[in-house]
């Protein structure tokens, strides 16, 4: 957000005082001074907290414009110039949202239209991502979405997808079982008709987690609107406080094993370590429904309850640190998949996700349901 800031400048005069010469006195030429010594910057230190391990508090956010997965058969990084064009594009899709609407619009047809108030122009996978979720009836009004301007740079190279490993940019190809898995898991879908009842909608309808990966592990950007993060942390923990869902993690430091495996939480059981400056966390255990998530919003894409997820969070600036993170499910994945990405420095409070309050839409999707039902029953009546 920018914020405006005010600068003053002040104009300093010398008086000196006059001193009468006479023939007897002499003014002394003054001494040459040597040229100040320009000032050194200091070179940034990783903060650190009283106990000495590097300090990660604060509040960040991860929001990009880079997608998970490689698009195209490009290679791994971006030319600065296609860079811009993404990065230009998505400043005018901004434009577009931010600008007022007609109140003399006519109202749009029965069953909404898509892409009836995109910008114009080549749509990016963002802008193709919120028309998906809306449909033609459309979903968020523009100006609450805020999935970021920019590209992921790391060392000042602009990258292609969040996935750097395997070097396609993108997931591997499943493993038998991992075919069999995602078949059944499809196949489960279309025994449940999704508008049956609230527990067959997705979890982020029920105010569960949220509608992407974005407390994680791996923790994504989710591509639409607070991708943000506070992180606090002591000797013995490590708590990452998500804005999305007001979803928190909490990793044990320095523990050398995980709770049970019947034990499954929603993120996971995470335990951590110092590795360096590098806080290493290994999460195993993570809920199964959330296994079970299979859209482009999440890195599971079906992996089994063996999956393992190995964090690294890397301080490399002021205002950055570097987040990478590898899965590790030999029977579903044909091999594993590292992503990284940077979590910029978020100058601006975290707000409360009330989720559940005044949540009309899991109700009214039910309603819309309800209705369809009654109608198709009567005009079979009528037959």
């Amino acid at each position: 957000m920018k914020r405006p800031f005010a600068a003053a400048v002040a104009t300093l005069g010398f008086l000196a005082p006059l001193t009468p010469l006479t023939a007897q006195t002499t003014t002394p030429k003054p001494a040459a001074q040597s040229p100040a010594a320009p000032a050194t910057k200091k070179p940034w230190a990783v903060p650190r907290t009283p106990d000495g391990k590097p300090d990660l508090q604060g509040n960040w956010t991860n929001e990009t414009q880079t997608p998970l997965e490689r698009i195209g058969g490009g290679g791994a990084t971006l030319t600065d110039a296609q860079a811009k064009a993404v990065e230009d594009r998505a400043l005018l899709v901004e434009e577009h949202r931010d600008k007022a609407s007609d109140p003399n619009r006519p109202a749009p047809p029965k069953g909404g239209e898509s892409g009836r108030l995109a910008a114009p122009g080549q749509p990016s996978f963002i802008e193709i991502i919120s028309e998906a979720a809306g449909g033609g009836v459309g979903g968020y009004n523009g100006f609450w979405l805020d999935p970021g301007l920019n590209v992921i740079r790391i060392d000042g190279v602009p990258r292609s997808s969040i996935i750097i490993d395997p070097p396609t940019g993108r997931f591997p190809a499943l493993t038998d079982a991992g075919k069999k898995r995602l078949a059944e898991l499809n196949a489960k879908a279309r025994r449940v008709p999704e508008f049956d009842h609230p527990e067959a909608r997705p979890l982020a309808d029920r105010c569960l987690v949220s509608f992407g990966s974005n407390a994680g592990p791996p923790m994504l950007p989710n591509y639409f609107y607070n991708n943000n993060y506070t992180i606090v942390q002591t000797k013995d923990t490590v708590v990452i406080f998500t804005e999305m869902v007001n979803d928190a993690r909490i990793i044990r430091l320095n523990d050398k094993s995980h709770g049970p495996a019947a034990v499954k939480k929603w993120y996971g059981d995470s335990i951590g370590r110092w590795e360096g400056d590098t806080l290493v966390v290994e999460t195993t255990n993570i809920h199964p429904m959330q296994l079970e998530q299979t859209s482009i919003l999440w890195a599971y894409r079906g992996a089994s309850e063996n999956l393992k997820v190995t964090e690294r969070f890397t301080r490399t600036g002021p205002d950055t640190i570097l987040y990478r993170f590898t899965l590790e499910d030999p029977a579903i994945f044909t091999a594993p998949i590292t992503g990284e990405l940077p979590f910029s420095r978020l100058n601006e409070m975290i707000y409360e996700y009330a989720c559940h309050e005044g949540n009309y839409a899991m109700e009214n999707i039910l309603k819309g349901e309800r209705s369809k039902e009654r109608t198709a029953a009567e005009a079979k009546k009528q037959q």
